[in-house]
């Protein structure tokens, strides 16, 4: 397959031409084509002033060539120096017969010239194994930025991602311009860097499952999973992005989002015990006490850490989706609300984010939180607030005098679906790189006195369904990013989208070859079907290649003409281009799903809020009055056997592997008596494919006791016709 793979993006990438100036990503403010070229020889150096050094072997990691300090010589070079006439990111190239100056404010500025270099030269530049001579048109550029913050958020909590991963993210996010990666190094799930004065918040915080006192969550349920990085590792990280201009901001999201601080440390909890009958003596909560004085000892060991650790200015703290209801619980958090006049949970948030924010200033660091932080009125102005729950939400921070980073879910939360049936969570939006780029600070009602405040732009991506995707044939992570984070860095770079046919002109001419080359497995538009007249018809706009599958066939077939068929439901479409795909695709009729009706039961008692009715109305999910035990059934029993192709039983969320049965296999019934295993569970569902008769029940029996939670979603059956 990887092999396939190799000679499949070979291929795509030799069905590109070298990019015209025009094609750049993000588009530059001004380029002025020239008459000429520059020709880059094996001879040719790239010469730099003193301080360039880092930038010169930066840019000689594509170019293989000689690197000097600057002799004043242009002639035949590649030049790079600082102009402190120029902004701090800004930059001009020039090219002209007689060679390359690239000058930038700072080294900032310079980087970006050398970005903007890359895009001009072959697409096979970013495979670094490009050969001399190469030809650049003659042109000048002067551009910067229009946000000085262009960030990144990316999860390594959820699902790992090691060193060498990260390493090649913060590449990728470079050659688009993006200046900020925030990295999420703690949640519920994982605790991700090493803090020498506490070892175990990485030795058992940073795995999870089997043997760890952290429980399995969105998949490898059987697996001591996970990892972290060692301060040395993160040095490192460090260095390298830093050379590309990328700032890494730590995020220790607290004083919510801590369960597995607390399964780790179970005295930074609040003074009670819950009941855990439910969740089988597994104690679910997910938020520091507020009240303890060594809480806040004990975070200052691990933000002076980070502080001597972390260059950037910035340290995020967290601040969202708190459960202050396990405040409420607390004898002694309700002491300290009642001695400071506190009211609510959130002023009782935003104590223990003022506390902790101060220490942070103490540092020398600005402290950044989520947007709910400042719901109580009361955070100190030295923070940073950034936006994810909505535009309004953005707007209110920078209306109450917050420094703000834009980045409301609805159109920067990354891990949501791209059209209604791809992968991806659904719960802000369902869009794609278009939707990114249309947005408009105007159009979306900022005021020029809002804008002041605003800081910059980021889009994030929360891992909790990486983890189940890690054996996709494409990386799931650049799926779900790519060509956005194109589109992410259009809007941070300009100030604003431009419109999508002549920006989507940009990306299928050039930018999708620099892709490719780049070893990104970036997101296809799914191909156009259409059925008239007895004729299935695929279509697309990228020149990828369009294949399909027909059901009950496990052969892929390339596409090539239309297909003449009375049973168009049977067709599945996608496009591919080396490592791209689209989303897969298929008539409407494809998805069609019987509703037979159907009686659930279970040895588990049903929730009173929701019970299995709901399920069997094909319309609500259910839930379980507690977690799930080895040997727990539920059974599906339907009115009358029930002819068809392929039967899904799923547990958890629709769109996420959670409150599931972990572990369990499958069961079928053509009586409604006799049962016979036929699979085992896979992310929580069972699948009876191709029944060998009507089938009167099915039922799914759980292997493992517990999920980590105090309950199990049931969810109605997916029943596929015969097409």
């Amino acid at each position: 397959m990887k092999i396939f793979r190799f000679f499949a993006a070979i291929a795509a990438l030799l069905a590109f031409v070298p990019a015209v100036a025009g094609d750049i990503i993000p588009q530059p403010r001004k380029l002025e084509k020239r008459n000429g070229a520059f020709t880059i020889l094996t001879t040719t150096k790239i010469t730099h002033s003193a301080e360039l050094r880092s930038s010169a072997n930066y840019l000689a990691e594509y170019l293989p060539l000689d690197v000097l300090e600057d002799n004043g010589k242009v002639e035949g070079n590649i030049v790079l120096r600082e102009n402190k006439n120029l902004a701090e990111e800004a930059y001009t190239l020039d090219v002209s017969d007689k060679g390359i100056v690239i000058e930038g404010g700072t080294s900032a500025g310079v980087v970006y010239g050398v970005e903007t270099l890359l895009q001009m030269l072959p697409v096979k530049i970013y495979t670094k194994q490009v050969e001399l001579p190469l030809s650049v048109s003659a042109c000048r550029v002067e551009d910067e930025p229009y946000f000085s913050y262009r960030g990144f958020m990316l999860d390594v909590s959820r699902t790992w991602i090691d060193a060498e991963g990260v390493k090649k993210f913060i590449e990728n996010l470079a050659h688009h311009k993006i200046n900020k990666l925030h990295i999420h190094l703690s949640d519920d799930e994982g605790w991700r860097i090493e803090i020498k004065s506490h070892p175990e918040l990485t030795e058992i915080g940073g795995f999870r499952g089997v043997d760890s006192p952290v429980a399995g969550r969105y998949g490898r349920w059987q697996e001591h999973y996970g990892g972290y990085y060692t301060q040395e590792q993160m040095r490192e990280i460090i260095e390298f992005a830093a050379v590309r201009n990328i700032e890494i901001i730590p995020e220790i999201d607290l004083p919510g989002h801590s369960h597995n601080l607390a399964r780790v440390r179970p005295e930074v909890l609040c003074n009670f015990t819950p009941n855990m009958e439910a969740s089988l003596g597994y104690d679910t909560r997910s938020a520091l006490c507020v009240s303890k004085e060594d809480n806040y000892k004990f975070l200052e060991d691990i933000f002076s850490e980070l502080a001597e650790l972390f260059p950037s200015k910035y340290v995020h703290i967290g601040g969202d989706e708190v459960v202050t209801s396990q405040w409420k619980s607390c004898p002694d958090c309700q002491a300290l609300s009642k001695a400071h006049n506190m009211q609510s949970g959130a002023e009782l948030q935003e104590y223990f984010m003022n506390r902790l924010s101060k220490f942070i200033v103490s540092l020398g660091k600005h402290p950044c939180v989520w947007n709910e932080a400042i719901n109580a009125g009361t955070l100190t102005k030295e923070a940073v607030v950034y936006g994810w729950e909505s535009v309004a939400a953005c707007r209110k921070a920078t209306q109450e005098g917050y420094s703000t980073i834009v980045m409301p879910g609805h159109y920067f939360y990354f891990d949501m679906r791209q059209s209604q049936r791809e992968p991806g969570h659904n719960w802000a939006a369902i869009f794609d790189a278009s939707k990114v780029l249309a947005f408009d600070f105007e159009k979306e009602g900022f005021t020029k006195e809002e804008m002041k405040n605003v800081a910059g732009i980021q889009a994030s991506f929360f891992s909790e369904l990486y983890i189940s995707h890690l054996e996709d044939e494409s990386d799931y992570l650049q799926y779900q990013t790519y060509p956005r984070i194109c589109s992410l860095s259009e809007v941070a770079w300009c100030g604003k989208g431009g419109e999508w046919k002549e920006f989507y002109s940009r990306l299928t001419n050039a930018h999708y070859g620099r892709m490719l080359a780049m070893g990104i497995d970036f997101r296809l538009a799914p191909p156009t079907i259409k059925y008239e007249d007895g004729v299935l018809s695929a279509a697309t706009t990228d020149r990828s290649h369009i294949y399909y599958n027909v059901v009950g066939d496990a052969e892929t077939h390339l596409y090539v003409e239309p297909i003449k068929t009375d049973k168009p439901a049977r067709y599945v479409f996608h496009t591919k281009q080396g490592g791209a795909r689209s989303g897969d695709v298929a008539v409407e009729a494809h998805y069609a799903m019987l509703k037979p009706k159907v009686k659930i039961t279970s040895s588990i008692e049903e929730s009173e809020r929701n019970p299995y009715s709901n399920a069997e109305g094909y319309n609500k999910q259910a839930r379980t009055a507690r977690t799930c035990k080895d040997g727990d059934w539920i059974l599906y029993t339907f009115e009358e056997p029930v002819t068809c192709r392929k039967i899904e039983v799923p547990t958890g969320y629709s769109h996420l592997p959670r409150l599931l049965f972990n572990a369990g296999y499958i069961e079928v019934s053509y009586d409604g008596e006799k049962f016979e295993r036929v699979g085992d569970l896979h992310l929580g569902a069972g699948v009876v494919d191709a029944p060998k008769k009507a089938v009167k029940a099915v039922r799914i029996v759980c292997t493992e006791s517990g999920n980590g939670a105090d309950e199990v979603i049931v969810r109605a059956p997916n029943v596929y016709p015969i097409f």
